[in-house]
């Protein structure tokens, strides 16, 4: 027992003295063709994109609050519903891989996905190019692309537009920055605590999250339905595997979960240390924790609205 509390102590202040060099701020801008990120803009906001006019990417990522859509699982043609939460669209461009089960290696991947997909957008590029190719769009497709409207330019132009949606500024990333006081006391101690407790392991890089898989449930069966990466790998050990979310924003994305579980922040935290880490958390220690992750909320772009 007290070779297991030691190690557990060197561990924890080893990782503490280590674990700022794997977070960083986000960067107050990114690289990004101005021309494709306004037409991207305009399809993003577009109904037109879906075989009846109703569904536009905006519909499930509301830029105005989380870059989601704070339902359990999001609507989609004709009231259709999914079996996922929907991820903000917010700092997606620092993910390693996009949607839960990381089927989509780019921005420009995911965006081609809710179009075709029968529950979300239910058209096709078949026809979606046609249909466009008879409004304004044929006009600013061939000033931009040499070949006007394709899949791969729609796709192309809507990531461009994804890659603007960034929220730097939050008080955590001014205090790595070196402004120790946009922390509060309570934010500063809840950030020791998700070193130390081992949040940090799966929760890092520059979107504190969406940088690798692990599975949902480690020390307990999170008793998940859903087979995660599994379905995309039809491996054994990816069953249950989910990518990481990022924590940026977190206080504004609720429900939590791949399947919209969990509305409550506090019992997502809960339900994360002992299903993930092993271990409680005291009510301190958990009110710590939420202050840091309230920290996260960094600024939304200026120029959402449509």
């Amino acid at each position: 027992m007290y070779k297991y509390f030691l190690l557990s102590f060197l561990f924890s202040h080893i990782l503490l003295l280590q674990a700022d060099a794997l977070i960083s701020a986000i960067p107050l801008k990114v690289k990004v063709n101005e021309k494709k990120a306004a037409l991207g803009k305009k399809l993003f906001f577009d109904t037109r994109l879906s075989i009846d006019d109703s569904v536009s990417c905006a519909t499930c990522h509301n830029l105005n609050d989380g870059g989601d859509d704070n339902l359990r699982v999001s609507f989609g043609y004709h009231g259709r519903t999914g079996t996922r939460n929907s991820p903000t669209v917010y700092n997606a461009v620092f993910n390693f891989r996009q949607f839960w089960d990381g089927r989509a290696a780019t921005l420009q991947d995911q965006a081609a996905g809710p179009v075709e997909n029968p529950v979300e957008m239910t058209n096709s590029f078949k026809k979606l190019i046609p249909k466009l190719n008879k409004t304004a769009y044929k006009q600013q497709f061939d000033a931009i692309y040499k070949d006007g409207i394709t899949k791969a330019n729609i796709t192309n132009a809507i990531a461009e537009y994804e890659k603007t949606l960034i929220t730097p500024n939050a008080p955590f990333d001014r205090y790595l920055r070196g402004d120790k006081k946009a922390l509060s006391n309570a934010a500063k101690d809840g950030y020791t605590l998700f070193k130390t407790k081992g949040c940090i392991l799966c929760h890092q890089g520059v979107n504190i999250g969406g940088n690798m898989y692990n599975k949902f449930g480690i020390y307990s069966d999170a008793n998940s339905t859903d087979l995660g990466r599994y379905d995309v790998t039809h491996r054994e050990r990816d069953k249950y595997f989910f990518k990481v979310p990022s924590l940026r924003n977190v206080a504004r994305t609720a429900p939590y979960f791949h399947d919209g579980s969990q509305p409550s922040l506090r019992k997502a935290v809960l339900i994360m240390s002992e299903y993930q880490l092993g271990r409680k958390m005291t009510k301190d220690e958990v009110n710590k924790i939420l202050a840091f992750l309230k920290s996260l909320n960094g600024e939304l772009p200026k120029d959402i609205e449509p």
